[in-house]
């Protein structure tokens, strides 16, 4: 599962499954695509807001951008 999107000093809170777009609610489980278990599918949507994001695809990685919380990428699973 893709770590906890974050910014530069605080940890914002994942509200939303980044690759379905539903909220997560506790105590129920999401469907998780088996590609994205693997480590093979980037997020689609954004954990804070739950906003489909821009998703670029290379050989040597990903980066996804979300309209309100900037980038990610599959570098560090981190924050550009």
């Amino acid at each position: 599962m893709i770590p906890v999107q974050a910014g530069a000093d605080d940890a914002a809170e994942v509200n939303f499954n980044v690759y379905t777009g539903r909220r997560l609610v506790e105590g129920v489980d999401d469907v998780v695509p088996t590609s994205a278990q693997l480590g093979l599918e980037p997020p689609r949507f954004c954990g804070a807001c739950g906003r489909r994001m821009i998703v670029q695809i290379s050989p040597d990685g990903w980066w996804a951008k979300c309209s309100r919380h900037g980038v990610f990428d599959s570098i560090g699973l981190g924050r550009r």
